[in-house]
């Protein structure tokens, strides 16, 4: 087997980003929404051609033919798209979605700017999409922002992955600027603790937010680009953090500071190939801003750089802001698939990615019953997805509605706890494929209500 290889896309431009600027404009975090200074170069593009270049087995052209479709002939609006339209209703650009007011599940939405651009992509390469409509839509809305040498060279690079021992296995990830190596050092760590054989115990539950507290509180600090991810999966770096864990009373660590849109999807076939992906515009619809030829919307991932003088993350030029994805997947000792695992879920990924880990690996759980399984999240008072470790007084636990009842036990143990309501958001949409005994598994998530696994 091949060992596992990491794709990372989205550069800022290199125009000179001004971070003393938005300061005195009044900033203390960067614009979360219709600032284009959050619109980090976009590499989605160059994201999907670098995958296709080393993965791919058909030609771009029949890969990319049923979105074009769909783009062009209209696809049946989905409930959670028609529940989250009101926030971009009225916004210059968005006319494919208001068009078709009022937007009811079902109701035929037809976005021929994107197919215009996938077209474009399925004929001429990632060159033909930037020199088009898209470039000069992104140089115009960008005023400064980018330049032509930005969109000129590809914002995608293979990178070497991160990894760590856990349970047995290699679990591997994406180095920074990517959280990933959070997941990796949550599985580790999580192997080290004495974990209760039921995970319907509280004392489960505890371990494994204290762990994640112990591996994530010091994030916004750490993670940045450039950063060393060897390091921050090394041996003494995380034994000392499994040391540190109280098994009976929760932590009172204080975060140094402050550091939605985003899928995840995964795929694997019969000779073992397999693909951990996450797509993301950071928050709901991204940065609110669209282009005006296309229609096509910008992220906001910039969100993630920080506006403090000197920080090893702040926003400028050439820097690839720190983000919430944490593509997972896991091998054997001999090197083969075992599994591919991920969620979207801003803050709480790898929190998510740690559970469905332990109940997989440790428990020996299938796909199904580990995602289908009640979830815990740390959580702060902004409730944004991406300030969890904003709060001095440290996080707080959020509870799914039908996760252990004896879960409510925590409280006792010194944690915040607060448990929501049937349905109530935050915990993610995870999924999972694994490979055991010469067959593969597959789990999606029902709390994505649109996600599915399909096997053939």
């Amino acid at each position: 087997p091949l060992p596992p290889a990491a794709l990372r896309v989205c550069r800022p431009g290199c125009a000179a980003p001004s971070p003393p600027r938005l300061r005195a404009e009044g900033h203390t975090e960067m614009p979360f929404r219709e600032d284009v200074r959050t619109a980090t170069v976009p590499g989605c593009i160059d994201g999907w051609a670098g995958l296709h270049a080393r993965c791919g087995r058909l030609p771009l052209s029949r890969v990319l033919a049923p979105a074009i479709a769909y783009a062009e002939e209209g696809f049946p609006a989905s409930p959670l798209l028609v529940a989250s339209h009101a926030r971009i209703a009225g916004l210059p650009g968005a006319a494919d979605y208001d068009a078709v007011a009022p937007l009811r599940p079902g109701t035929i939405v037809r976005r021929p700017g994107a197919a215009a651009t996938l077209r474009t992509l399925a004929a001429e390469g990632r060159d033909g999409v930037f020199g088009g409509d898209y470039g000069a839509d992104l140089l115009e809305r960008g005023a400064g922002e980018y330049t032509r040498a930005d969109l000129d060279r590809s914002q995608a690079a293979w990178v070497e992955p991160l990894s760590a021992r856990a349970f047995g296995h290699t679990v591997w990830t994406m180095p920074p600027t990517s959280q990933g190596y959070l997941a990796a050092a949550g599985a580790a760590v999580a192997g080290q603790v004495d974990l209760p054989d039921d995970p319907d115990d509280e004392r489960w539950a505890h371990l494994l937010i204290e762990v994640a507290k112990q591996v994530g509180h010091d994030r916004p600090d750490r993670l940045f680009d450039g950063a060393d991810g060897a390091t921050l999966l090394a041996a003494a770096r995380l034994d000392a953090r499994a040391a540190a864990i109280d098994p009976e009373r929760a932590s009172t660590l204080a975060p140094p500071g402050r550091g939605g849109g985003t899928i995840y999807l995964c795929a694997a076939d019969r000779d073992g190939q397999a693909v951990s992906l996450i797509q993301s515009n950071a928050s709901g619809w991204g940065s609110h801003l669209i282009l005006p030829r296309t229609r096509i919307f910008l992220h906001n991932r910039g969100i993630g750089f920080s506006l403090r003088s000197g920080h090893p993350a702040e926003y400028g030029p050439g820097r690839r802001p720190p983000h919430t994805l944490a593509p997972t997947i896991v091998t054997r000792a001999d090197g083969t698939l075992r599994a591919v695992v991920g969620t979207m879920g801003g803050d709480a990924q790898p929190q998510i990615v740690e559970q469905l880990l332990v109940r997989l690996l440790h428990h020996g759980e299938t796909p199904g019953a580990a995602v289908d399984a009640g979830r815990w999240t740390l959580t702060s008072p902004g409730g944004n997805g991406f300030d969890t470790w904003d709060d001095p007084a440290g996080p707080s636990v959020a509870i799914e509605a039908h996760a252990a009842p004896g879960w409510d036990a925590l409280a006792g143990r010194g944690h915040r706890v607060e448990r929501t309501v049937p349905g109530a958001s935050g915990f993610g949409h995870a999924h999972v494929i694994t490979a055991e005994d010469g067959h593969l598994a597959g789990a999606a998530d029902p709390r994505a209500l649109t996600g599915a696994a399909i096997g053939w």
